[in-house]
C-alpha cells in the first residue's frame, strides 16, 4: 500500500515529461547545440576560413570544412571516414596528448595546419600525415615511414613538414621527398621536440618545437625526465588490468631537466642555448619576425620570477629583455608579439593587479602602457601595425561576458578601449593575419554558438554558421521549455563582489519550495558564471524541477589579483566560505527548500564538494564529487606549487588544504566518482579518501569507470555519469524516485 501511495504522489508532483531533455539526448546525434564549427582558422591569404565539424553520423568524429569568402560557399574538404573507414588506433602518447588538450572525446581530424602560401593544408589522422591541395581538391598521404607521428606542422615557408616520432624530431622535405631524423638520442627518459607533462597540462604549452619564420632553423626543447619519480598506476579496464609506469612530478619532487637547442632542417648537430641558473621551467618560445633571433621565457621553481630572454640565432649571445616578479605567483599568458615594422614588442603583465598590455623596445626599455585601469584583459588577439591597434578580449563591461575591444598601441586609449563586438554575451575572435577582419564565435543564454565574419570595426560581413533556432534545428523540440538564467551578485567576507548564475525550474511557482542543484568549479584559471549558451545538463536539471545555481568564488580567474590571490598557501578556505555565502543566500529564498540543497563538482570542483560536505554538512543534503583532488601532495609540481609552494617548505599549508583534517564533519551523503586510469588527478586521491572514510565508519557511495581518464570522455561514460548525478539528486536531494530518463 505504501508503495502505491508513493507512486501516486510521484505522479502528482513530478514535472511533465513531454519534450523534456533526456540524458541520452544530451549526448546523442545530432548535437543539440547545432552544427558548431571548432578549430576555426583563417587562410594565410585571407581567402577562406577553415574549421572542423562533427560528421552527420557522429558529432564526435570531426571532418575538415571551408567557407570561401569570395563565393560565400561552405564545402566539405575532407571526411575522416573516407581516409580511415575502420576507425583509429591511437598511440599511448597521442591519447595522453589529447587528454592534456581536452580533445579526447573527439576522433577523426582533430587538428590541421595551413601552408604559408594558403595552397595546402596538413592534418594528422591515425598517426599518418595527409596533405590537402586546394587547387586540385586532392589529398595524399605523406611517405613518412612507420610509426605514429605527433605534433605535425608545416614550416612557415612551406618547404618542410615536421613531426615528433619515438621521442625524436623529424622533417620531411616536400621539395626533394627526403625524410630526415634530426635528433637521434631520444628514447627512455630523453625527449626531443616534445612538451613535458606539466607543460602540456598546466602551462598551456602543447608543443616542444618552433620553426624560424624563414625555415632556416628549428628551436626545440630537449628534456630528460630521469629525475622525475616513477609512479606505478594500475589502469583497470573492463577486460584487463595494466600496470603503467608513469613519470609523474608530484609536488615537491624533481622536474625534468631541459635544454633549448637550435637545429637546421637539413640536419647536423644542434647548437645549445645556455640557460641561466634558477631557470626551472621553460614556459614560452617565440621567434622574432626577421628570424635573426629567438626569444624564450623561463620561470623559477617558486613561480615568483619570470624572465624574457632574446638570443641571437647566429652567435647564441643572450640578453634578458625584462623580468617579472610577484609576491605570490605569476600567471602565464600568450600576449608576447614582436612587431614587424618597428623594433618593439607587446607584453602582457599583471604587475598592476590587473592583466594589461605594455609596449617595449627591443632593448627591453618600457615605452608606455597600452592599457590601464581597474579592469582585466583576457588576452591579446591581434595587432594591426598599420592602424596602430591592438585587439583584445575582456569582460570590462560585464564580468560574465567576453567582448572584443581595440586599443591604440600609442597608449592614448589605455583606459578607454573601443568595444568592437556588438552583442552582449560571449565572443571568441580569430583575426586574419593582417588584422583586416575576424571570425567571431558567439553565443548567449538564448543563442547556441554562431560563427560569422566581421570587419575589424565589428560590422558583420557574412555568416559561416548562423545556427538559428528554427524548425529543423536539433534543439527546436526543446526550445519552448528553454530556461533563461538570471545573473546576480553577492558579497564575500572581504567585501569583494561574487557573481552567480541562477536557473529557476520550468513552470516556476514562487509559492513552491524547490530542491537545489548547486554546481561549480571553484579553482584557479577558470570562470563558470558566463553569459553564454548554457551547459545543457544544467538546463536538463532545471527542466526537471531543480533550482540550478553556480557561483564563482574568490580564487577564480578574470577578476584581477586581489580576487585570485586569497587562496595563496591555503586551498579550500576562501572557496568554501564564498560557496557558503551562496548556500546561505539560497536558504533565505522563499522558493528554495533549505533542507534539499545538493552540491556537485568535477576535478577542483570535486575537491570543493568534499570540502563543503566536510565543513558544512549541516546545511547540505549531499553531493557528488567526480575525480577530486583530496591530497595536494599527489598533484603535480607546476600547478600545486604555484599556489601552495613545496610541501617540504610549507607542510602545514598542505595539511590544511587537504580534505582529511575535516572528514569527521562529513555526515551528509557523498557519491564519489573516479576514472580508473586517470593520469591527471590520480585514482590514488580517491582511494586515500575511501580509506579514511572507511576507517572512521562513514558510509558513502562509489562509482568507478574502467579505463577512463580524467574527463570520462566517451559518450557512453558521459551518459552514465550524468545519469548517475541526476539520479542522486532525484533520490537523495529531492527525495523523488519515480522518473524515467
Amino acid at each position: 500500500m505504501r508503495a502505491w501511495i508513493f507512486i501516486l504522489l510521484c505522479l502528482i508532483t513530478a514535472p511533465a515529461m513531454a519534450d523534456k531533455l533526456t540524458i541520452n539526448r544530451l549526448f546523442d546525434d545530432p548535437a543539440l547545440s547545432g552544427p558548431t564549427p571548432i578549430r576555426v582558422q583563417i587562410a594565410p591569404d585571407g581567402s577562406r576560413v577553415t574549421f572542423l565539424r562533427g560528421s552527420a553520423e557522429d558529432q564526435y568524429r570531426l571532418d575538415l570544412w571551408e567557407y570561401n569568402l569570395k563565393d560565400h560557399g561552405t564545402r566539405l574538404l575532407v571526411a575522416a571516414k573516407t581516409l580511415e573507414p575502420h576507425g583509429e588506433q591511437l598511440s599511448d602518447a597521442e591519447k595522453a596528448r589529447r587528454e592534456r588538450e581536452r580533445t579526447a572525446i573527439y576522433s577523426g581530424i582533430v587538428n590541421y595546419h595551413w601552408a604559408a602560401d594558403g595552397t595546402q593544408l596538413l592534418f594528422p589522422l591515425n598517426g599518418k600525415l595527409y596533405l590537402y591541395t586546394l587547387a586540385t581538391r586532392s589529398v595524399r598521404m605523406l611517405p613518412i615511414g612507420e610509426g605514429f607521428a605527433l605534433d605535425p606542422k608545416i614550416s612557415p615557408r612551406g618547404r618542410y613538414v615536421s613531426f615528433v616520432r619515438d621521442q625524436n624530431l623529424w622533417v620531411y622535405d616536400l621539395r626533394d621527398d627526403q625524410l630526415r631524423e634530426l635528433t637521434r638520442d631520444g628514447g627512455g627518459s630523453v625527449h626531443n621536440g616534445e612538451a613535458e607533462f606539466v607543460a602540456q597540462e598546466e602551462m598551456d604549452r602543447s608543443t616542444g618545437y618552433w620553426w624560424a619564420p624563414d625555415d632556416s632553423a628549428i628551436a626545440f626543447e630537449h628534456y630528460d625526465e630521469a629525475a622525475v619519480p616513477v609512479t606505478e598506476r594500475m589502469e583497470l579496464y573492463a577486460d584487463r588490468t595494466a600496470v603503467v609506469k608513469q613519470r609523474y612530478p608530484f609536488a615537491g619532487d624533481p622536474n625534468v631537466r631541459w635544454r633549448l637547442g637550435l637545429i637546421a632542417p637539413q640536419g647536423g648537430a644542434p647548437r645549445w642555448i645556455a640557460a641561466p641558473a634558477g631557470a626551472e621551467y621553460l614556459v614560452r618560445v617565440n621567434w622574432l619576425p626577421d628570424a635573426r633571433a629567438v626569444s624564450y621565457q623561463w620561470m623559477t621553481r617558486d613561480q615568483k620570477h619570470l624572465a624574457l630572454v632574446r638570443v641571437d640565432a647566429a652567435t647564441l649571445d643572450a640578453r634578458t629583455l625584462l623580468t617579472e616578479s610577484s609576491t605570490t605567483w605569476i600567471n602565464l599568458n600568450n600576449d608576447l608579439r614582436f612587431l614587424k615594422d618597428q623594433p618593439e614588442f607587446v607584453w602582457g603583465s599583471e604587475r598592476s593587479g590587473f592583466h594589461h598590455l605594455y609596449l617595449y623596445d627591443l632593448d627591453g626599455r618600457l615605452l608606455h602602457p597600452i592599457s590601464t585601469g581597474a579592469w582585466n584583459l583576457d588576452g591579446l588577439l591581434a595587432v594591426d601595425e598599420k592602424k596602430g591597434l591592438a585587439y583584445v578580449s575582456s569582460n570590462r563591461d560585464f564580468v560574465p561576458d567576453r567582448q572584443i575591444y581595440a586599443l591604440r598601441l600609442d597608449g592614448s586609449s589605455a583606459d578607454a578601449p573601443i568595444r568592437i563586438s556588438r552583442r552582449d554575451g560571449t565572443h571568441g575572435a580569430e583575426f586574419s593575419p593582417d588584422g583586416a577582419f575576424y571570425v567571431d564565435t558567439y553565443s548567449s543564454p538564448e543563442q547556441p554558438p554562431q560563427v560569422s565574419v566581421h570587419a575589424a570595426d565589428g560590422a558583420r560581413l557574412a555568416w559561416i554558421e548562423q545556427n538559428q533556432l528554427a524548425p529543423g534545428h536539433p534543439y527546436w523540440p526543446y526550445l519552448k521549455d528553454h530556461i533563461q538564467p538570471e545573473f546576480g551578485t553577492l558579497t564575500a567576507a572581504d567585501g569583494q563582489t561574487l557573481y552567480y548564475r541562477l536557473y529557476k525550474p520550468l513552470d516556476f511557482d514562487p509559492a513552491k519550495r524547490y530542491p537545489v542543484f548547486d554546481t561549480y568549479y571553484g579553482g584557479p584559471t577558470a570562470q563558470q558564471v558566463v553569459r553564454a549558451w548554457p551547459p545543457l545538463f544544467a538546463e536538463y536539471m532545471a527542466q526537471h524541477g531543480f533550482v540550478v545555481f553556480t557561483l564563482d568564488n574568490r580564487g577564480m580567474a578574470r577578476r584581477g589579483r586581489r580576487f585570485s590571490d586569497v587562496i595563496y598557501h591555503h586551498f579550500g578556505d576562501a572557496e568554501v566560505a564564498d560557496q557558503k555565502v551562496g548556500i546561505n543566500w539560497l536558504q533565505q529564498q522563499p522558493w528554495v527548500d533549505p533542507k534539499r540543497i545538493g552540491v556537485f563538482g568535477w576535478s577542483y570542483g570535486g575537491y570543493l564538494t568534499v570540502m563543503l560536505l566536510a565543513k558544512d554538512s549541516v546545511q547540505l543534503a549531499g553531493g557528488v564529487a567526480v575525480a577530486p583532488v583530496t591530497n595536494w601532495k599527489l598533484y603535480d609540481t607546476f600547478y600545486t606549487e604555484r599556489y601552495l609552494g613545496r610541501p617540504q617548505d610549507d607542510p602545514r599549508g598542505y595539511a590544511d588544504s587537504a580534505v582529511f583534517p575535516y572528514l569527521k564533519g562529513l555526515t551528509a551523503p557523498l557519491y564519489l566518482v573516479h576514472g580508473m586510469a586517470d593520469d591527471n588527478v590520480l585514482f590514488l586521491n580517491s582511494t586515500e579518501l575511501m580509506g579514511a572514510l572507511q576507517t572512521q565508519g562513514t558510509q558513502f557511495r562509489l562509482m568507478t569507470y574502467p579505463g577512463a581518464k580524467h574527463g570520462l570522455s566517451t559518450p557512453a561514460m558521459q551518459k552514465h555519469v550524468y545519469r548517475l548525478i541526476a539520479d542522486f539528486f532525484e533520490r537523495t536531494i529531492a527525495g523523488r524516485d519515480c522518473r524515467k530518463r
